[in-house]
């Protein structure tokens, strides 16, 4: 097997210097002012509403688009702020599933946004003005030729009405809204519940003030987030249901393991031996409570993050005891997914009972615990919600993941959460907190590797793939079918679920960021790359994600003789991160090589934009360099042509389908086929890679943004060349290290020696 190389040099970055055109319909389309004064009387309506209830300050409008649309299509100057852009009116995003004019089922963009009464005011103007213009000079329709034609004259007839810049602004605002409207919560909400509201310009205490709601610090997550009770849920939907953003339960069942126990007599068996603990890795593990008398104790530190006042049974402490035993100590009773990494020290909090609980005090505690204790780079989280994630929005639960993994360059490996006994609905969805994004969300697979019986499945906000990828956590009735899991004095027991899944990806992330020495973006890379393989197909169940990891640590950090694997990894400063310095084997004037790329990175992420929830896009490109042009262009090995000069226009829909845009993780990857044809090497023979960045709102949040990307190259003859390409790297200004096992342990138990000063 070939060692892993990695590539150190110098990533160029460039500012996007393309301006944006004139604004003008796209080809063949046109706007009828019958549409646009529809768009103003909708609006006048709502001035209206909104000049007789004052209590927000302004006005929430809900914008209403045709289909999925692109942010550059989004409302450029309707709803606008004096010298501000409309996006930054923006609360919050939604998908909502309608007809089309065509009578078919289309997925269509909703956004709310908070602006001043003088804004929505203006818009009507403007509307007004252009239809008129429509009528008057383009008998009632205006179409892409007129645009282009408004664009291009000095003299605008109707200048005096409205600027033709404008006018085209307006145009084009026109052809993609559908309807605004005041968008209120229709359904029925019962019980205690996390509610999020939409942002504006008044502070949210005073704000439900004015409704008879009186809250305190407490009960507040952030801003916009904060916990209510059914009488205030009630008093808020009567007056004020336009007011609510999100909404979900805050009691959330923890998800339940099912447990089989080894035959016998149940009397107490002898500790097994297990050596003391030295300077090993430590992981963090949230969870229920831990039995300090099981055989491992030595290695756990535990925090009992509960009220001392609440009553603890013997099953409070199973499921985290079982969670911590598999990171611990796991391969002893499970030698047939022994992965290599041994053993692990654990930090163990416990925050739950194995009862309900309330997923509002778990997320106040995570911050805090994450927040003291930054040694910690990798935390186990197997606690889920047995309630269905919404389409619309992401739970409370996984934008504190979110944005705690944002903050302080942890990861979390997260359940994919159990289906709840008895429950037999087909396809029921994942669980809270499995739907965060920066998240490694981990299914279960049986030792067939077929899904679990027990698994949910994603997507998460219609498009993200979650879960990411899948591992063994038992299925079947026999012990045998199962994971074996230490939980108390009386030796194995055997247990199923994606909770015990979960620890066996907690233990390989450890091992490759704190042993391997590896940013996180390149270790989740790496565990999302060696899931994936050469023969991933798209999971339409969406309950396997990219695939099943390898067993074995050395299958993820090696590859085969024929391949070779190598790991870049920088920030994106500007709109684009990249290098034309890949020098690629060249046989017979021609690449004989498969390629995928992996590319994994941690977004900021704003919950109270809906379904638009991560704030940044990175979208690779990774293929030959062609200089044979006036400018080099990388043939990109999926055919990515999003930002290309001088290429087709990429609609929205197609552009989150065949090259995932706005997903934090990118794989994209040859087919191996039974005919194997090289790649045509042009005159230098070096291949590219470019990361274009972009925001979707300004100025950007987080000025650089660490990515990580793995790259396999496989010949397609079966012939090792990972010597050539090292050589042709080096050549090339490259610092070339190989991932060497050995030498990175020898290294990690240097730096944890404590130093004598005599």
């Amino acid at each position: 097997m070939n060692n892993i190389l990695q590539l150190k040099g110098r990533f160029e970055q460039r500012p996007n210097t393309s301006k944006p055109g004139p604004a003008v319909l796209p080809k063949g389309k046109s706007v009828s002012s019958g549409h646009v004064r529809a768009l103003q009387e909708q609006l006048e309506d709502i001035f209206k509403h909104w000049s007789e209830h004052k209590e927000i300050a302004g006005a929430l409008v809900s914008v209403h688009y045709k289909h999925v649309v692109a942010k550059s299509n989004r409302l450029r100057i309707l709803l606008a702020e004096r010298g501000k852009s409309p996006v930054d009116s923006i609360r919050g995003a939604k998908f909502i599933w309608e007809p089309d004019e065509d009578g078919h089922e289309t997925q269509k963009h909703v956004f709310t946004h908070y602006i001043s009464l003088n804004a929505l005011e203006k818009a009507i103007v403007l509307l007004r003005n252009t239809a008129d213009v429509i009528d008057a000079g383009y008998d009632g329709k205006i179409t892409s030729r007129d645009t282009e034609n408004i664009a291009a004259v000095k003299v605008f007839p109707f200048h005096e009405i409205i600027p033709k810049t404008t006018l085209t602004k307006v145009v084009l605002d026109c052809h993609y809204v559908e309807s605004f409207n005041i968008d209120r919560v229709d359904e029925s909400i019962t019980e205690e519940s996390i509610i999020t509201i939409y942002r504006t310009n008044i502070e949210t205490k005073t704000l439900l003030r004015k409704f008879g709601i009186n809250i305190y610090d407490d009960r507040i997550i952030d801003e916009t987030t904060l916990r209510l009770n059914r009488d205030e849920i009630q008093i808020l939907l009567n007056k004020a249901s336009y007011l609510i953003a999100m909404n979900v339960t805050d009691l959330a069942q923890l998800t339940k393991d099912d447990i089989l126990q080894i035959k016998g007599d149940g009397d107490h068996i002898p500790e097994l031996p297990i050596p003391h603990p030295q300077n090993e890795p430590i992981v963090g593990v949230i969870d229920t409570q831990f039995n300090t008398d099981v055989y491992f104790r030595e290695w756990v530190e535990y925090h009992n993050m509960l009220d001392p006042n609440i009553p603890l049974r013997d099953e409070d402490y199973h499921h985290g005891t079982e969670v911590t035993s598999i990171i611990v100590d796991g391969p002893k009773g499970n030698p047939e997914i022994d992965d290599g990494c041994g053993r692990f020290r654990v930090r163990h909090f416990g925050v739950a009972t194995s009862g309900s609980f309330s997923s509002f005090a778990v997320l106040r505690s995570i911050r805090s615990i994450v927040a003291s204790n930054r040694d910690i780079k990798v935390w186990n989280l197997s606690l889920g919600s047995t309630k269905e994630i919404s389409p619309s929005f992401i739970s409370p639960e996984a934008a504190e993941l979110d944005r705690i993994q944002s903050e302080y360059d942890v990861l979390f490996v997260v359940a994919g959460t159990n289906r709840p006994k008895g429950e037999t609905k087909p396809n029921m969805k994942i669980g809270a907190p499995a739907d965060s994004l920066n998240s490694l969300v981990v299914n279960s697979v049986a030792f067939n590797q077929k899904p679990a019986s027990y698994g949910r499945v994603g997507p998460v906000l219609s498009f993200f793939h979650k879960p990411d990828i899948s591992y063994y956590g038992g299925d079947g009735p026999m012990f045998f079918d199962r994971i074996a899991v230490c939980r108390d004095t009386h030796g194995a027991f055997y247990a199923s679920g994606t909770s015990l899944a979960a620890p066996w990806i907690t233990r390989k992330m450890a091992y490759l960021i704190q042993v391997m020495g590896l940013s996180r973006e390149v270790a989740k890379a790496l565990i999302i790359d060696a899931a994936a393989g050469w023969n991933r197909k798209d999971d339409p169940s969406n309950s396997i994600g990219y695939g099943v990891v390898p067993i074995h640590i050395s299958d993820i950090i090696h590859s085969e003789d024929e391949e070779i694997r190598f790991i870049l990894s920088g920030t994106a400063d500007e709109y684009e991160t990249y290098t034309y310095n890949l020098p690629v084997p060249v046989i017979n004037n021609a690449h004989p090589f498969y390629a995928r790329a992996t590319l994994v990175y941690f977004p900021h992420c704003d919950r109270n934009q809906g379904v638009d929830y991560t704030s940044t896009e990175m979208d690779i490109h990774f293929g030959r360099l062609n200089t044979s042009r006036a400018k080099p262009m990388i043939m990109s090995i999926n055919d990515n042509v999003q930002a290309e000069e001088g290429l087709r226009v990429i609609y929205e829909e197609n552009a989150r389908k065949q090259y995932r845009k706005w997903d934090n993780v990118k794989h994209i990857s040859d087919v191996i086929k039974s005919r194997a044809v090289a790649r045509k090497a042009y005159d230098a023979g070096l291949w590219g890679l470019s990361i274009k960045t972009k925001e979707r709102m300004q100025p950007r949040g987080k000025k650089s943004l660490p990515f990580g990307v793995v790259v396999t190259l496989k010949e397609m003859n079966g012939v090792n060349r990972i010597e050539d390409f090292k050589k042709l790297c080096m050549a090339r200004g490259w610092l070339v290290t190989k991932l060497d096992v050995q030498n990175q342990i020898d290294i990690y138990l240097r730096s944890e020696e404590d130093i004598v000063f005599e």
